[in-house]
């Protein structure tokens, strides 16, 4: 014991630990500002995206792509960039995200194709994973004590401003100049956070860090790859298509390989053992939920908003700033709680109320407008606003701070897994729901019999308008109230289907996040809210 105890205390000594007391208020700086252009840029994107679809002639499924290019490759790389950030220093890596994930930006403001633009987002996502993987870290690192819960509730606050000026500032710039430039307004961020993380933030690294599990990490990619593909697929093809089926078997295989390839291997990318905690599980799982539910709801939101019910960009953005207002409201008194309250009683709750939130939101019809979504929207805001500042704490305090790497990168892993997930069943769902509807509805209107099919993919690749002047004047009217109805349809089946899955990710969490798991792991150095 003695032995172990000596070897544990000379590794420690290595590890390269900051000058917290003159560095730390620095680093916060940069990683909130690193934070800020990332979910800002996401905020901004799903405004964005009907004016992308008409400027880039783009089908349903490539607007799914289009975000989800970028979760994809965002959650593929985390893990890998967090094991090469213990290795070659967690700063370097966060500057290396900042130049890509800025770069990248300028290639999708100058898109002149929709797959242009889904290769920019990857890219995008590349240097969005790097930093992802790499912030909280650096946040643990350089605080300790109660500072920590002020940092954290801090990085909480930024998140729900960026939230909450996302919608708005890309409804400014997509309505009064360009869709081209929500990419654009990355550039100046990004020199900035690039300029503080180089000249102010120290460097650290862990003295326990392996070679990156590249054999985990081409498995992960290609199943994940597989299982969104299938997903969003399905939308054209139907569940039963060959290509699809081959798609979720390939995906079946690729990830059970996965688990058995990081099971056996000595350095694996992502360490199974860390979930025999159940607090560790726990917030995986509500990374997971919120990310799955109303995260990815909010593209359906927008397109319902702008397609349906006809609002600018701005307009759009305008009215998600009741979302944005309880996020806002909720997240800095959170962030502050989650050192005096058991964050169970935080995160658990949280989706919990998002699952209301989202649940108030469905009922609507053909005649409902957008005032039907305040409720929802408002209880939801206040429902993530509950659960990101302590979520954050957690995803690195279960763990002992040599592996605050790892720990932070497959928390954000399972974050943007949510995400594509998501997007892509719920898209599905959203999809059949809608076809449906459409071609049982024009097939009790003369003039549309045998026109359902297309006239339901014109309904969703945003050609509504264009669609309705190719038909006799007669039957225009009930063109669009066959709109209307199908895509509010839709809207309630996966409104319903993400509150249950928000709802069943709350309890998880309430019986699975633990205080002693993190009381395990806090000391006078490192003490982590809980």
């Amino acid at each position: 014991m003695d032995q172990a105890r000596a070897a544990t205390s000379q590794t420690a000594s290595v590890e390269q630990q900051p000058d917290h007391g003159t560095t730390k208020w620095w680093t916060l700086g940069a990683v909130c500002l690193g934070t800020f252009m990332l979910l800002l840029d996401i905020t901004i994107v799903n405004v964005a995206l009907p004016d992308i679809q008409i400027a880039l002639h783009s089908s349903f499924s490539d607007l799914q792509w289009v975000v989800d290019a970028y979760a994809l490759t965002l959650a593929a790389m985390l893990l890998t960039a967090g094991s090469l950030a213990d290795i070659y220093g967690r700063k370097l890596l966060y500057v290396v995200g900042l130049a890509v994930f800025t770069s990248a930006s300028l290639l999708c403001g100058v898109a002149s194709s929709t797959l242009f633009l889904q290769l920019a987002r990857g890219l995008q996502g590349v240097g969005g994973a790097v930093m992802f993987s790499v912030s909280l870290a650096l946040l643990a690192d350089a605080f300790r004590g109660r500072d920590r819960g002020i940092a954290f509730g801090v990085w909480g606050a930024i998140t729900g401003v960026a939230v909450a000026i996302g919608p708005l500032l890309g409804g400014l710039l997509t309505t009064g100049i360009s869709w081209r430039w929500i990419f654009f307004v990355n550039m100046p961020l990004g020199v900035g956070a690039i300029a503080l993380a180089v000249t102010k933030v120290a460097e650290s690294r862990s003295p326990r860090a392996s070679r990156p599990d590249w054999l985990g990490f081409v498995l992960f990619t290609a199943g994940l790859a597989s299982l969104v593909y299938a997903l969003i697929e399905s939308n054209e093809r139907g569940f039963s298509d060959g290509r699809v089926v081959g798609c979720f078997v390939a995906a079946g295989v690729l990830l059970a390989g996965f688990l058995v390839a990081d099971a056996v291997v000595t350095h694996p990318m992502f360490d199974l053992r860390l979930f025999r905690l159940p607090t560790f599980t726990g917030a995986a799982v509500a990374a997971f939920g919120i990310s799955a539910t109303i995260f990815s709801m909010f593209l359906y939101l927008v397109l319902y908003i702008q397609d349906v019910l006809g609002y600018s960009a701005l307009a759009t953005g305008v009215r998600l700033l009741v979302a944005s207002a309880g996020i806002l409201a909720v997240a800095t008194a959170a962030g502050r709680l989650s050192s005096h309250v058991p964050v169970r009683f935080l995160i658990g709750p949280g989706l919990l109320i998002v699952a209301v939130g989202l649940y108030l939101m469905a009922g609507l019809d053909a005649r409902s407008t957008w005032t039907h979504l305040i409720p929802g929207l408002v209880v939801s805001g206040c429902g993530v606003g509950m659960i990101n500042p302590p979520l954050a704490s957690t995803a690195v305090g279960v763990v002992p701070p040599h592996q605050a790497g790892m720990a932070s990168g497959i928390n954000s892993t399972f974050r943007q897994v949510g995400i594509a997930t998501g997007i892509a069943l719920l898209g599905s769902l959203f999809s059949s729901q809608l076809h449906d509807v459409v071609v049982e509805r024009a097939s009790r209107v003369p003039a549309l019999v045998g026109k359902g099919a297309q006239l339901a993919h014109a309904i969703q690749s945003g050609r509504l308008s264009s669609s309705a002047s190719h038909v006799p004047p007669r039957a225009q009217a009930a063109v669009r109230s066959i709109a209307r109805d199908a895509f509010t349809s839709g809207l309630n089946r996966i409104l319903i289907i993400a509150a249950v899955i928000a709802a069943v990710s709350g309890l998880v969490c309430l019986l699975t996040i633990r205080s002693q798991d993190l009381a395990r792991h806090r000391s006078p150095e490192h003490d982590v809210a809980g």
